[in-house]
């Protein structure tokens, strides 16, 4: 676990380093580009993007290609050579490490990968070959995402839907698809205190089921993660990470198509940002973009829609509220916005993020990323960010 002491120096020195490409930055400190083009990839669609405010790097993931470009926007290397599924990204100022979720559904093989993007320095670094890439696996998402809840010694499956009747054939507990959002924050319910990787599961976004109207969370302590953290071979996928999460959270959104994209911790509004793609359910509102109080406790409460074993009543988890802010469903009184935040949001301090879009070219994909200003409009609770916003963020003191 990471001491406080350490986390406020971070954020300090994080946050003294932001700058703007349209003004000059203190001596020594990265520009903030208030755009940039993450380039043009044969490879999946951007699926996350981490920052590195101080050492002035942005990271893309292109599922099967991790990019590392500077922030006056040179592509400093590239990272290849896996056939998993590479999604949301964050930076760890601890240890300098982009931290990334990885998935292999075929295998039953969940992972975050762990990289030294200090080393990554070239273009067509192959994964394999590197001590830069190391995994490490996540048996509760494994036991989750491979749940046979109707007994019948098969799992339904990678689409999500069951064979028979009733909530109990209904494979992959709690629609668990696998794992998506990945993002440092502290404790739920604490806004300071030791810096735990919380990990966000992947949901099936199946209509017909209404045990997959939870986002799952999940959180991790990775001090000691050196231990388990292997290099993957693919032909014979490795076991080793931590037997159990630090704990296990529940937010009732209500649906969404493979749960939390893009996860994000921000640090200026002690709030955590869920970003989705939008859901189907027609009894739910389907908003994109979710956010939870960092203060706001968990408690045991009923995961509505999810039957306790036996079959009786509803299962009990600890559960977190939506944050009382954005449009509100006044059936459902869950709370969200119509923004778009599921390839790439990122808080970089300030009320500034950066939010990315995604975009296919003659058969091939590319991401820009923009530097946008929180609002705190229920409608439009963005604006893209002006040269004067970056000049202030640039000059403004560490803390919030």
């Amino acid at each position: 676990m990471f001491s406080r002491l350490w986390f406020v120096a971070a954020v300090s020195a994080a946050i003294l380093g932001l700058g703007s490409s349209a003004a000059a930055a203190p001596s020594g400190l990265a520009r903030l580009p208030l755009t940039q083009n993450g380039g043009t990839w044969a490879s999946g669609h951007v699926q996350g993007v981490a920052v590195d405010v101080r050492g002035g790097y942005v990271y893309y993931s292109f599922t099967n290609l991790l990019a590392k470009y500077d922030f006056d926007g040179k592509l400093i290397g590239t990272l290849v050579g896996w056939t998993g599924h590479l999604g949301d990204l964050d930076f760890n100022p601890a240890d300098g490490k982009v931290y990334g979720s990885l998935e292999y559904k075929k295998d039953k093989a969940f992972y975050i990968a762990v990289i030294d993007v200090a080393r990554l320095n070239k273009v067509g670094v192959e994964a394999s070959q590197s001590a830069i890439f190391r995994t490490v696996y996540l048996p509760e998402v494994v036991k989750d995402y491979s749940a046979d809840l109707n007994g019948d010694g098969q799992l339904d499956g990678d689409d999500g839907k069951f064979k028979g009747d009733g909530v109990a054939s209904r494979d992959h507990r709690y629609g668990c698809s696998g794992i998506d959002g990945v993002s440092f924050g502290p404790a739920f319910g604490h806004v300071d205190g030791p810096r735990y990787l919380t990990v966000a599961y992947g949901i099936y976004g199946d209509t017909s089921r209404t045990d997959n109207d939870h986002q799952v969370l999940l959180q991790y302590a990775v001090g000691d993660w050196d231990r388990y953290a292997s290099a993957l071979t693919e032909a014979a996928p490795h076991h080793n990470g931590p037997a159990a999460p630090n704990g296990k959270y529940f937010v009732r959104t209500g649906n969404t198509r493979y749960g939390v994209q893009n996860l994000a911790y921000d640090e200026t509004q002690q709030r955590w940002f869920m970003g989705v793609y939008r859901g189907g359910k027609p009894d739910f509102p389907n908003y994109l973009l979710f956010a939870i109080e960092a203060r706001a406790k968990p408690a045991a409460a009923d995961l509505l829609g999810a039957p306790a074993p036996g079959g009786k009543g509803w299962e009990q988890g600890m559960l977190i509220p939506l944050a009382a802010d954005g449009l509100k469903d006044p059936a459902t009184g869950v709370r969200g916005w119509n923004q778009k935040a599921d390839v790439g949001f990122q808080p970089v301090g300030h009320g500034l993020f950066y939010v990315s879009a995604n975009a296919a070219i003659d058969g091939k994909q590319t991401a820009d990323l923009t530097l946008m200003r929180w609002t705190g409009d229920a409608q439009a609770p963005f604006a893209p960010a002006t040269e004067e916003d970056a000049r202030a963020l640039t000059a403004a003191p560490a803390g919030r």
